[in-house]
């Protein structure tokens, strides 16, 4: 089963190496950024899912 990563702690995320990751800049809690805006989580999640086909693993990709 192919698995992506929402990450707030790069320094973590870096040492873990899970096959897919996307690092986000916000405060732990708030992965999909902030609370009541729908259009960025959407934009965070389609992210996260555009990392899914990727083979070249580890994949850290910041948004």
């Amino acid at each position: 089963m192919t698995t992506v990563s929402i990450s707030l702690l790069r320094e973590i995320t870096e040492k873990v190496r899970p096959p897919r990751a996307l690092f986000v800049p916000y405060p732990l809690g708030y992965p999909l950024g902030e609370p009541g805006n729908p259009d960025l989580q959407k934009r965070i999640m389609r992210a996260a899912f555009a990392l899914l086909p990727r083979t070249d693993t580890p994949v850290l990709e910041s948004f």
